[in-house]
């Protein structure tokens, strides 16, 4: 899908955060257009959950500007942020273990970014987007009692029923096999097409290759590449932060001096 050179929907600048004397992020910048899947690599250590963190307001950058639909959304409390229309899932999965799979995404309706009415409607809402993600069949089952990847599901099933602009997505196919792995590339779609964007952090290379518009890589918490995927896997920078040398250099030709 191609994305129009507009304003974009979330911008961060010049982002920096540190804890003591680890630099987690430094100068970070990166921007995200309104209907785009952007996906975010960077080998363990990257500093990619950091960015996350500082976006959904989970962590306060050090320095640097984040706008969202052109408000600043730098220091603000996460509970602000997700009413303004940003949710996120969380690498280690979080959801409210003593509650069903369904109350857990009745929250999302709640006290997201459009609260539902009355619980018969955040209800309705909640069970419309269980069957979104495939779980219509474990509504009142309690998260405590579900698998580790239908846990997942819960929790974006939740942030979808937030009603957000902007999905962000942490390592969401870890764990999965090639099937399920395929079914989340296919779910990814179908949520960008309702109108989601969407800005993923993922180890997997296939699912990069088939769903991201753009790449952003990081690499001990410094932007290092940018660009369409096949330009990003090709990037010298990148493939040395992956295996720790530098790119092989091509053949001469065969006859050359």
């Amino acid at each position: 899908m191609a994305i129009a050179p507009t304003e974009a929907l979330l911008s961060v600048e010049g982002v920096s955060r540190s804890f003591g004397g680890l630099q987690a992020l430094r100068r970070v910048d990166c921007r995200v257009h309104e209907g785009e899947i952007l996906g975010v690599m960077g080998p363990n250590g990257s500093g990619k959950t950091t960015l996350f963190n500082c976006i959904a307001g989970a962590l306060r950058p050090d320095a640097g500007a984040i706008t969202f639909a052109g408000v600043s959304i730098a220091g603000l409390p996460p509970h602000r942020i997700l009413r303004r229309g940003v949710a996120r899932t969380f690498q280690l999965v979080r959801p409210f273990l003593q509650m069903s799979a369904l109350a857990n995404v009745m929250v999302g309706q709640l006290y997201g970014c459009r609260p539902a009415p009355s619980l018969g409607a955040a209800r309705r809402a909640a069970e419309e987007q269980l069957a979104f993600v495939g779980l219509e069949g474990k509504a009142n089952v309690r998260a405590a009692h579900l698998t580790t990847i239908d846990r997942k599901r819960v929790e974006l099933a939740r942030c979808l029923a937030a009603g957000p602009r902007l999905l962000l997505l942490d390592e969401l196919m870890a764990g999965l096999n090639p099937a399920e792995g395929d079914a989340a590339v296919d779910l990814l779609r179908r949520i960008r097409a309702a109108g989601v964007t969407v800005v993923f952090v993922e180890h997997r290379v296939k699912a990069i290759l088939e769903l991201a518009d753009r790449v952003v890589v990081l690499h001990a918490g410094e932007r290092i590449a940018e660009g369409s995927p096949a330009e990003v896997m090709r990037d010298p920078r990148v493939i040395e932060a992956y295996l720790g040398r530098e790119a092989p250099h091509p053949a001469p030709p065969a006859g050359s001096p």
